[in-house]
């Protein structure tokens, strides 16, 4: 009997009542995005103080840590925590995607830098650029690696800059790091694989309302999905390579 892949959420923000009525949650949107039959996925409200013991660590395949309304070079209790949770699993060489505020954790994890976005904000679909030259033929992309993938950005944070333990995998014309790896059990990415157009579009209307956000911002942001889609199903495809360790990367 094949025994079962375990995997867990560290979500690091508050459902909105639009996804919890639309999806049931973020954890919904995050399993049938990169779930797969078979799977048992547990979630760990981390913005709430909610973790595994140490001791139930080694029983997951692979970990994810959500995006967050929250700076991740912030001095929190929970976020202290997810570093020091963070730091072990790097040290058992377990599987962690980073997404967005995960993407930056790691970074803070590995001894990089991270602060707010020099060339500010961004919000709306955006294409990076992938190095290709640091990407293995056959590695988390497939047999083909792209020069360029399509994915929904929302954040005010960054990464200014990698350790030496890291590989660049892509970039953008705003920004020096939108993903990157730590050897073949860390993977980040500073986009959301998980987002669709009517969550970006929700919480675009969401910041809106709260004056965190211009309108003219706002709109333009939502003039990107007009004729524009992200490249969802090659990022579901690299996620899950990497997760499920079905390739390497280096």
């Amino acid at each position: 009997m094949v025994e079962q892949k375990r995997f867990a959420l560290f979500l690091a923000t508050c459902d909105s009542t639009f996804v919890k009525k639309t999806y049931g949650g973020y954890f919904n949107v995050f399993v049938s995005t990169f779930g797969e039959e078979g799977e048992h996925w547990d979630l760990f409200r981390v913005i709430d103080g909610e973790f595994p013991e140490e001791k139930d660590l080694d029983k997951y395949d692979g970990f994810i840590i959500s995006g967050s309304l929250h700076d991740a070079f912030g001095d929190d209790d929970w976020i202290i925590k997810l570093c020091s949770i963070c730091q072990k699993l790097d040290d058992m060489k377990k599987k962690v995607l980073g997404i967005c505020f995960g993407h930056q954790i790691l970074n803070r994890i590995k001894g990089g830098k991270i602060g707010r976005a020099r060339r500010g904000a961004d919000m709306g679909l955006r294409s990076i650029t992938i190095a290709k030259d640091s990407v293995k033929p056959g590695g988390y992309f497939g047999d083909k690696t792209p020069n360029s993938l399509a994915i929904i950005k929302c954040h005010q944070d960054e990464v200014w800059e990698l350790p030496e333990s890291a590989t660049l995998l892509a970039y953008s014309d705003k920004y020096n790091v939108e993903m990157a790896s730590y050897g073949d059990h860390l993977l980040s990415i500073q986009g959301h694989p998980e987002y669709n157009k009517e969550i970006l579009f929700e919480i675009i209307d969401r910041v809106v309302g709260l004056n965190l956000m211009e309108q003219d911002l706002a709109d333009k942001a939502k003039t990107t999905m007009e004729d524009a889609e992200p490249d969802r199903k090659q990022w579901q495809t690299l996620c899950k390579n990497f997760l499920k360790g079905r390739t390497d990367q280096v």
